[in-house]
Protein backbone atom coordinates (compact mmCIF):
# COMPACT_ATOMS: atom_id res chain seq x y z
CA UNK A 1 0.00 0.00 0.00
CA UNK A 2 1.00 3.17 -0.66
CA UNK A 3 2.61 6.01 1.42
CA UNK A 4 0.66 9.10 2.09
CA UNK A 5 2.84 12.20 1.10
CA UNK A 6 2.74 15.86 1.98
CA UNK A 7 3.05 17.35 -1.33
CA UNK A 8 0.29 17.20 -3.46
CA UNK A 9 1.16 16.86 -7.31
CA UNK A 10 -1.08 19.13 -9.76
CA UNK A 11 -4.35 17.96 -11.07
CA UNK A 12 -3.72 16.55 -14.48
CA UNK A 13 -7.70 15.60 -14.91
CA UNK A 14 -10.75 17.69 -13.26
CA UNK A 15 -14.11 17.64 -13.36
CA UNK A 16 -16.28 20.53 -11.84
CA UNK A 17 -20.49 19.54 -11.48
CA UNK A 18 -20.37 16.91 -13.89
CA UNK A 19 -23.50 15.74 -14.57
CA UNK A 20 -24.83 12.90 -16.98
CA UNK A 21 -28.07 11.76 -18.46
CA UNK A 22 -28.98 8.97 -20.73
CA UNK A 23 -32.40 10.34 -21.26
CA UNK A 24 -34.38 10.62 -18.12
CA UNK A 25 -31.75 8.41 -16.17
CA UNK A 26 -29.49 10.60 -14.22
CA UNK A 27 -26.35 8.81 -14.40
CA UNK A 28 -23.63 10.67 -12.94
CA UNK A 29 -24.57 13.13 -9.86
CA UNK A 30 -22.38 16.75 -9.40
CA UNK A 31 -19.33 15.01 -9.17
CA UNK A 32 -15.80 17.26 -8.60
CA UNK A 33 -12.96 14.77 -8.82
CA UNK A 34 -9.45 16.13 -8.75
CA UNK A 35 -7.13 13.17 -10.38
CA UNK A 36 -3.95 13.72 -10.13
CA UNK A 37 -0.70 13.74 -12.07
CA UNK A 38 1.43 10.89 -12.45
CA UNK A 39 -0.85 8.73 -10.13
CA UNK A 40 -3.15 5.77 -10.25
CA UNK A 41 -6.51 7.06 -9.25
CA UNK A 42 -8.91 4.09 -8.47
CA UNK A 43 -12.90 4.15 -9.47
CA UNK A 44 -14.54 1.62 -6.88
CA UNK A 45 -18.08 0.99 -5.76
CA UNK A 46 -20.89 -1.36 -6.63
CA UNK A 47 -21.97 -2.22 -10.28
CA UNK A 48 -24.27 0.33 -12.00
CA UNK A 49 -23.06 3.34 -9.96
CA UNK A 50 -21.78 5.22 -12.39
CA UNK A 51 -17.53 4.26 -12.37
CA UNK A 52 -17.37 3.35 -15.91
CA UNK A 53 -19.63 6.12 -17.19
CA UNK A 54 -17.62 8.54 -15.06
CA UNK A 55 -14.44 7.13 -16.47
CA UNK A 56 -15.85 7.63 -20.37
CA UNK A 57 -16.82 10.97 -19.93
CA UNK A 58 -12.94 11.76 -19.50
CA UNK A 59 -12.52 11.33 -23.14
CA UNK A 60 -15.71 12.08 -24.40
CA UNK A 61 -16.41 8.39 -25.26
CA UNK A 62 -19.91 8.78 -24.05
CA UNK A 63 -20.85 11.13 -26.65
CA UNK A 64 -21.31 7.92 -29.02
CA UNK A 65 -24.07 6.79 -27.01
CA UNK A 66 -27.58 7.87 -28.34
CA UNK A 67 -29.88 10.03 -25.78
CA UNK A 68 -26.53 11.68 -24.15
CA UNK A 69 -26.73 15.03 -22.06
CA UNK A 70 -23.60 16.02 -20.22
CA UNK A 71 -23.67 19.51 -18.17
CA UNK A 72 -20.70 20.37 -16.15
CA UNK A 73 -17.05 20.20 -16.82
CA UNK A 74 -14.03 17.82 -17.59
CA UNK A 75 -10.90 19.75 -17.83
CA UNK A 76 -7.67 17.86 -19.28
CA UNK A 77 -4.49 20.44 -18.31
CA UNK A 78 -7.45 22.93 -17.31
CA UNK A 79 -8.82 22.80 -20.56
CA UNK A 80 -12.39 21.68 -20.93
CA UNK A 81 -12.86 18.71 -23.33
CA UNK A 82 -16.35 19.75 -23.99
CA UNK A 83 -15.87 22.62 -25.21
CA UNK A 84 -16.97 22.93 -28.56
CA UNK A 85 -13.47 23.73 -30.26
CA UNK A 86 -11.70 20.84 -28.53
CA UNK A 87 -11.28 17.70 -31.35
CA UNK A 88 -12.23 14.14 -29.56
CA UNK A 89 -9.59 12.43 -32.09
CA UNK A 90 -6.59 14.86 -30.55
CA UNK A 91 -8.31 14.08 -27.16
CA UNK A 92 -8.58 10.65 -27.44
CA UNK A 93 -4.74 10.64 -28.64
CA UNK A 94 -4.05 12.64 -25.10
CA UNK A 95 -6.29 10.61 -23.28
CA UNK A 96 -6.18 7.22 -24.25
CA UNK A 97 -8.48 3.84 -23.26
CA UNK A 98 -7.92 0.18 -21.98
CA UNK A 99 -11.29 -1.55 -21.76
CA UNK A 100 -12.05 -4.42 -20.12
CA UNK A 101 -12.25 -7.54 -22.43
CA UNK A 102 -8.85 -6.38 -24.92
CA UNK A 103 -10.24 -5.97 -28.32
CA UNK A 104 -6.90 -6.53 -30.98
CA UNK A 105 -7.46 -5.68 -34.21
CA UNK A 106 -7.69 -8.62 -36.51
CA UNK A 107 -4.06 -7.93 -37.70
CA UNK A 108 -0.27 -8.67 -36.78
CA UNK A 109 0.81 -7.74 -33.34
CA UNK A 110 3.35 -5.17 -35.11
CA UNK A 111 0.79 -3.88 -37.09
CA UNK A 112 -2.04 -3.52 -34.05
CA UNK A 113 0.82 -0.86 -32.10
CA UNK A 114 1.31 0.24 -35.67
CA UNK A 115 -2.48 1.47 -36.24
CA UNK A 116 -2.56 4.64 -34.13
CA UNK A 117 0.71 6.01 -35.32
CA UNK A 118 -0.06 5.44 -38.78
CA UNK A 119 -3.42 6.96 -38.47
CA UNK A 120 -1.56 9.86 -36.79
CA UNK A 121 0.57 10.55 -40.30
CA UNK A 122 4.09 8.44 -39.46
CA UNK A 123 5.34 6.83 -42.34
CA UNK A 124 8.95 6.34 -41.36
CA UNK A 125 9.54 2.74 -41.34
CA UNK A 126 13.02 3.26 -39.03
CA UNK A 127 10.76 5.32 -36.95
CA UNK A 128 7.66 3.00 -36.86
CA UNK A 129 10.52 0.12 -35.79
CA UNK A 130 11.10 1.70 -32.84
CA UNK A 131 8.34 2.89 -31.74
CA UNK A 132 6.73 -0.28 -32.16
CA UNK A 133 9.33 -1.69 -29.95
CA UNK A 134 9.20 1.13 -27.30
CA UNK A 135 5.56 0.34 -26.96
CA UNK A 136 5.75 -3.44 -26.47
CA UNK A 137 8.53 -2.89 -24.21
CA UNK A 138 6.66 -0.48 -22.03
CA UNK A 139 3.65 -2.88 -22.18
CA UNK A 140 5.90 -5.31 -20.65
CA UNK A 141 5.33 -7.44 -24.10
CA UNK A 142 8.87 -7.00 -26.14
CA UNK A 143 10.21 -9.95 -25.05
CA UNK A 144 7.41 -12.51 -25.43
CA UNK A 145 6.57 -11.11 -28.97
CA UNK A 146 9.28 -10.06 -30.60
CA UNK A 147 10.12 -13.11 -32.42
CA UNK A 148 6.55 -13.27 -34.06
CA UNK A 149 5.52 -9.27 -34.66
CA UNK A 150 4.25 -10.53 -38.23
CA UNK A 151 1.60 -13.30 -36.31
CA UNK A 152 -1.55 -12.84 -35.72
CA UNK A 153 -2.48 -10.63 -32.69
CA UNK A 154 -5.62 -13.69 -31.98
CA UNK A 155 -2.62 -16.54 -31.40
CA UNK A 156 -1.49 -14.59 -28.01
CA UNK A 157 -2.84 -15.41 -24.72
CA UNK A 158 -5.80 -13.20 -23.33
CA UNK A 159 -3.05 -11.79 -21.14
CA UNK A 160 -0.89 -10.93 -23.65
CA UNK A 161 -3.49 -9.30 -26.20
CA UNK A 162 -4.25 -6.79 -22.94
CA UNK A 163 -1.07 -5.96 -22.91
CA UNK A 164 -0.82 -5.69 -26.52
CA UNK A 165 -3.87 -3.09 -26.17
CA UNK A 166 -2.09 -1.44 -23.66
CA UNK A 167 0.97 -1.29 -25.91
CA UNK A 168 -1.40 -0.23 -28.56
CA UNK A 169 -2.66 2.85 -26.40
CA UNK A 170 1.14 3.94 -25.35
CA UNK A 171 2.00 4.22 -28.91
CA UNK A 172 0.10 7.17 -29.56
CA UNK A 173 2.13 8.52 -27.35
CA UNK A 174 -0.84 9.49 -24.19
CA UNK A 175 -0.40 11.10 -21.46
CA UNK A 176 -3.49 9.68 -19.47
CA UNK A 177 -4.29 6.28 -19.26
CA UNK A 178 -8.09 5.17 -18.28
CA UNK A 179 -8.55 1.59 -18.04
CA UNK A 180 -11.17 0.05 -17.17
CA UNK A 181 -11.19 -3.00 -15.33
CA UNK A 182 -8.73 -4.15 -17.35
CA UNK A 183 -7.66 -7.36 -15.36
CA UNK A 184 -11.23 -8.44 -14.91
CA UNK A 185 -11.30 -11.35 -17.49
CA UNK A 186 -7.60 -12.36 -16.47
CA UNK A 187 -6.13 -15.30 -14.10
CA UNK A 188 -4.32 -14.34 -11.54
CA UNK A 189 -1.06 -14.54 -13.07
CA UNK A 190 -2.06 -12.64 -15.92
CA UNK A 191 -3.42 -10.19 -13.57
CA UNK A 192 -0.58 -9.54 -11.68
CA UNK A 193 1.32 -8.94 -14.68
CA UNK A 194 -1.08 -5.92 -15.32
CA UNK A 195 -1.11 -4.62 -11.52
CA UNK A 196 3.07 -4.59 -12.05
CA UNK A 197 2.56 -2.52 -15.45
CA UNK A 198 0.42 0.07 -14.01
CA UNK A 199 2.16 0.41 -11.50
CA UNK A 200 5.48 0.79 -13.82
CA UNK A 201 3.40 2.89 -16.33
CA UNK A 202 2.59 5.95 -13.59
CA UNK A 203 6.16 7.53 -13.90
CA UNK A 204 5.38 8.62 -17.39
CA UNK A 205 1.29 8.54 -17.01
CA UNK A 206 -1.71 9.64 -15.13
CA UNK A 207 -3.78 6.70 -15.18
CA UNK A 208 -7.51 6.27 -13.73
CA UNK A 209 -8.49 3.08 -13.54
CA UNK A 210 -12.09 1.63 -12.62
CA UNK A 211 -11.85 -1.52 -10.67
CA UNK A 212 -14.14 -3.99 -8.53
CA UNK A 213 -11.42 -5.69 -6.92
CA UNK A 214 -10.94 -3.94 -3.34
CA UNK A 215 -7.35 -5.65 -3.15
CA UNK A 216 -6.42 -4.68 -6.60
CA UNK A 217 -7.49 -0.82 -5.71
CA UNK A 218 -5.55 -0.85 -2.51
CA UNK A 219 -2.66 -2.59 -4.56
CA UNK A 220 -2.05 -0.59 -7.41
CA UNK A 221 -3.70 3.27 -6.81
CA UNK A 222 -2.25 6.17 -5.10
CA UNK A 223 -5.80 7.78 -4.46
CA UNK A 224 -9.37 6.23 -4.27
CA UNK A 225 -12.67 7.34 -5.24
CA UNK A 226 -15.96 5.53 -3.81
CA UNK A 227 -18.74 5.87 -6.12
CA UNK A 228 -22.52 5.06 -4.90
CA UNK A 229 -25.49 6.04 -6.86
CA UNK A 230 -24.20 7.99 -9.18
CA UNK A 231 -22.21 9.91 -6.78
CA UNK A 232 -18.58 10.29 -5.57
CA UNK A 233 -19.33 9.72 -1.61
CA UNK A 234 -15.76 9.44 -0.45
CA UNK A 235 -12.19 10.44 -2.42
CA UNK A 236 -9.04 10.53 -0.46
CA UNK A 237 -5.64 8.78 -0.46
CA UNK A 238 -6.39 5.37 -1.02
CA UNK A 239 -4.42 4.08 2.22
CA UNK A 240 -6.98 6.42 4.07
CA UNK A 241 -9.92 5.25 1.99
CA UNK A 242 -9.17 1.43 2.98
CA UNK A 243 -7.67 1.79 6.63
CA UNK A 244 -9.80 5.03 8.28
CA UNK A 245 -12.77 5.90 6.00
CA UNK A 246 -14.56 9.17 6.99
CA UNK A 247 -17.90 7.52 5.34
CA UNK A 248 -19.92 5.14 7.06
CA UNK A 249 -21.10 4.24 3.53
CA UNK A 250 -17.05 3.60 2.45
CA UNK A 251 -16.11 1.38 5.49
CA UNK A 252 -19.22 -0.61 4.72
CA UNK A 253 -18.72 -1.24 0.97
CA UNK A 254 -14.37 -1.63 1.39
CA UNK A 255 -15.28 -3.99 4.44
CA UNK A 256 -17.90 -6.22 2.40
CA UNK A 257 -20.65 -5.50 4.12
CA UNK A 258 -22.45 -4.27 1.03
CA UNK A 259 -21.93 -3.98 -2.77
Amino acid sequence: MNTMETAAPYAKLHTKGLNLYYGQKHALKGIDLDMKAYKVTALIGPSGCGKSTFLRSLNRMNDLIENVRIEGSVFVDNVDVYNKKVDEVQLRKKVGMIFQKSNPFPKSIYDNVAYGPRIHGLRDKAKMDELVERSLRQAALWDEVKDELKKSAFALSGGQQQRLCIARALAVEPEVLLMDEPASALDPIATAKIEELIWELKSTYTIVIVTHNMQQAARVSDYTAFFYMGKVVEFDFTERIFTQPKEKQTEDYVTGRFG
